[in-house]
């Protein structure tokens, strides 16, 4: 089989490994991948998605795979449809479920998900007498996307205004703030959780967690994601149960009725507030570093998981996962998240343990290769650290030792990945 992937960071990376160790797969195209994808494939230099489509068809692609949402709220799985393409993630229609909050709300609200109260508007005076009726901390979201950045958890009254205001201004995120959501703040613990779907059917993933905050203890500011673990023990059968019946089944029959199937990844935002789980929101792809720390877990040729659900044909798929721990360590940038840092050669220790080397690798995102073959640090999230392991400290051990192998200048982590589940 051969396969495209589309997207540059350490989720698509994540997923080119998982297909790497497939028999079932003959070559990987990484369109555009980065710095190191292409030890594990071939990188194109191909931007407009019919000219992909083309060059899958020309190549005779048997299965394209996109990683990052924007490209799958443009439309690209409808272009390549459109040529008799098979291709995994959901149509434009289906995307809007994240490409815009407040369609995904009313979606919720419409078949009785639940989730947290709000209001959906492009008026500053009724967020303000919305925000009036709210307990701090009180959450504002831009509509559109603003990659992982346009949501705000404002400890004050006054402070959820200016975020409105600097929003519906267009000062904090341009055209996609135009219209906002304004919801309670929901107090329990996050998860995030994995359904693929192929429109009817759906296989839900290992629950993981992720870590958004750039320092220890959660403290500091949000970021596209810190690390992750999974399968995490915050999450019991009653809640899986839940998920199963309140949320997922009725997403995809609601979906299923408005005429816009959804395939591909269904990445449920989950807060559970006293043994209950509200959604907080939908993404329509896998979460990065959720996606790293899922892809080692998954027993299955990764081909049949996404050829399956590209194809509608879940329902035929036996679908396995190791039952091990993965734990991931997100190494940045010196300035991440407040701007660009200057590239850094990263310098790889060999590793000498066998046991480190049999349980643990790295998953590249924010890495360019140099002109002298070395490969540099030039992203934010330079790359991912992954330990597996039979329990969660093991496989956190093993991460952070896989850390220590990694130098660049200016390289900063979190030291408490999974500390929520290693307290219990």
């Amino acid at each position: 089989m051969k396969v495209l992937v589309i997207g540059s960071g350490g989720r698509e990376y994540s997923i080119g490994l998982a297909l790497q160790r497939d028999p079932e797969v003959e070559k990987i195209w990484f369109a555009p991948g980065n710095g190191a994808t292409d030890q594990l494939g071939e990188n194109l230099a191909i931007g407009d998605y019919r000219e992909l489509a083309a060059f899958a068809k020309e190549q005779g692609i048997d299965l394209t795979i996109v990683g990052p949402e924007a490209p799958l709220v443009d439309g690209v799985v409808d272009i390549f449809q459109e040529e008799g393409l098979t291709i995994f993630g959901p149509s434009a229609k289906a995307a809007q479920l994240e490409g815009s909050k407040i369609f995904m709300k009313n979606f919720l609200a419409r078949y009785g998900i639940p989730t947290a109260r709000y209001i959906e508007t492009d008026s500053f005076e009724k967020a303000s007498e919305f925000i009036d009726t709210l307990e701090a901390p009180i959450v504002v979201k831009a509509d559109g996307l603003c990659a992982g950045k346009g949501v705000i958890i404002a400890p004050s009254r006054d402070e959820a205004r200016e975020a409105a205001r600097g929003m519906l201004s267009g000062e904090a995120f341009g055209e996609a703030g135009s219209r906002i959501v304004v919801e309670e703040f929901l107090d329990g613990y996050e998860l995030s959780v994995f359904a693929v779907c192929d429109g009817k059917d759906y296989v839900v993933l290992p629950a993981a967690q992720d870590h958004k905050r750039l320092l220890n203890g959660d403290k500091g500011p949000n970021t596209g994601g810190m690390g992750a673990y999974a399968p995490t023990p915050l999450v019991n059968e009653s809640i899986y149960r839940k998920l199963d019946e309140r949320v997922i089944r009725p997403t995809l029959a609601g979906m299923e009725k408005e005429g816009m199937p959804f395939t591909g990844v269904l990445f449920i935002g989950v807060m559970v507030v006293k043994g209950e789980p509200y959604i907080l929101e939908y993404n329509v792809r896998f979460g990065d570093p959720e996606c790293e720390v899922l892809m080692p877990l998954l027993k299955s040729p990764a081909s049949e998981l996404f050829y399956k659900a590209a194809t509608g044909r879940l329902a035929e798929a036996k679908i396995e996962f190791y039952d091990r721990y993965a734990v991931g360590v997100v190494m940045a940038s010196k300035n991440y998240p407040y701007k660009s840092s200057e590239p850094a050669e990263i310098i790889l220790d060999e590793i000498h343990h066998d046991e480190l080397k049999q349980n643990s690798h790295i998953s590249f995102a924010g890495v360019s290769r140099g002109e002298d073959g070395k490969l540099y640090a030039t992203g934010g999230r330079v790359l991912v650290c992954v330990g597996l392991g039979d329990s969660i400290r093991e496989a956190r051990d093993r991460a952070y030792m896989l850390v220590g192998q990694v130098h660049f200048a200016g390289k900063q982590c979190r030291t408490d990945i999974a500390y929520q589940a290693l307290e219990e």
